[in-house]
């Protein structure tokens, strides 16, 4: 009989975006220009999604998702979703991407936050029905609308602040039960918020907002329990952080020991995906706060320069890891996608296969499999 595939996080994984092909950018270009049909750009990101699955498979991951390929911003287009999210460009939240003129644009909540219809659960049936391995679904974390949008339009609509809360996590809740009908058994919540607040300048961000970082950081991990508080036991739940993913830059830097305790030990989910491929990252240490029996998917491989990284010096420090958390616990995978949004970092599809095929090939050397 042959063995059942193992649950995940895999010894080697990977966080989701992938770079975007030239016809999709294209095509949505055109979609946005009004020369395309939204089911003309449908049909194009169809074969872009299948193309991209059989790559995936082809490097032999367990984990398959659809690389992001029908989102611009890899949080705003989830979110804006639910009724009482809207955008403006030109704005943004008061962190900036290093050396780039282009930023995300702002959410605002205008409106009491409701899900009256599904986000993006349509976007996980298609790619369930063209794999047979495990489909992953990557959702940004409920955070990310109070730490990226504009507090002023959140605070006159929610003048109680536990109200948003409790709205937005209740669509939250709703959009997840109808993924794990659908049949997702992997989910991924992404929230960048627990590896920036690290950054003495984001922390000072957020007090000229009115916030205490720590208090912010606690709420926001109560934000994700209330999101997954009903996922049934078969659902595999990873938060995924890091410190930004534009365009090979960043917003943010410094180690996870501000938040290590509050966000290990209080969020109840099943493992954390962690930016740990550059030293502006720190060290291991915060590693010592996550619970017994929780994965750790070290995410030591860069998804923003194409230089391929050693496999003796990745090896090293998954040894080092491991003076932490066992090993049996820890996996491999990029720190972050190779596509957050849909520019893409600046490294190439066989950059990006190089990368993946690393991942496998350490994974089967340190662990056995992958």
């Amino acid at each position: 009989m042959a063995n059942a595939t193992p649950r995940p996080p895999f010894r080697a994984d990977h966080v989701g975006s992938l770079l975007r092909p030239p016809e999709l950018r294209e095509a949505r270009l055109r979609a946005r220009r009004g020369e395309m049909t939204p089911d003309e750009l449908r049909k194009v990101e169809d074969q872009c999604i299948r193309e991209v699955v059989a790559f995936q498979e082809s490097v032999g991951l367990q984990s398959i998702t659809d690389g992001e390929f029908r989102r611009d911003w890899w949080h705003i287009d989830f979110l804006r979703g639910f009724d009482g999210v809207q955008t403006i460009e030109g704005r943004t939240f008061g962190v900036h991407f290093k050396d780039s003129d282009e930023q995300p644009p702002l959410m605002k909540v205008q409106g009491r936050v409701r899900r009256t219809r599904p986000s993006m659960v349509d976007h996980f049936k298609f790619l369930k029905s063209v794999t047979r391995r495990t489909p992953k679904f990557c959702m940004p974390s409920p955070a990310m609308l109070h730490a990226r949008g504009d507090r002023e339009s959140l605070r006159t609509t929610y003048p109680d602040v536990s109200q948003f809360w409790a709205d937005l996590t209740r669509a939250y809740r709703e959009e997840i039960r109808d993924l794990y009908q659908a049949g997702c058994r992997y989910l991924q919540i992404d929230d960048t918020t627990i590896a920036m607040m690290g950054d003495p300048k984001v922390q000072e961000t957020f007090r000229k907002l009115g916030d205490d970082p720590r208090k912010d950081t606690a709420m926001y991990a109560e934000a994700v329990n209330a999101a997954v508080r009903d996922v049934p036991d078969d659902m595999t739940v990873c938060v995924h952080t890091c410190r930004g993913n534009f365009m090979s830059t960043w917003l943010a830097s410094g180690s996870y020991d501000f938040v290590a305790e509050t966000a290990f030990t209080r969020l109840d989910v099943d493992g954390f995906f962690l930016e740990y491929d550059t030293d502006r990252a720190g060290g291991f240490e915060p590693l010592r706060y996550v619970p017994k029996g929780k994965k750790i998917v070290l995410g030591l491989i860069s998804s923003k320069f194409p230089e391929l990284e050693k496999k003796d010096d990745l090896k090293r420090r998954i040894e080092a890891a491991a003076k932490f958390v066992p090993l049996e616990n820890l996996c491999l995978s990029p720190q972050c996608g190779f596509s957050s949004t849909h520019h893409g970092n600046k490294i190439t599809v066989d950059d990006e296969r190089r990368k993946l095929a690393l991942a496998l090939e350490v994974a089967r050397e340190v662990w056995g499999s992958a």
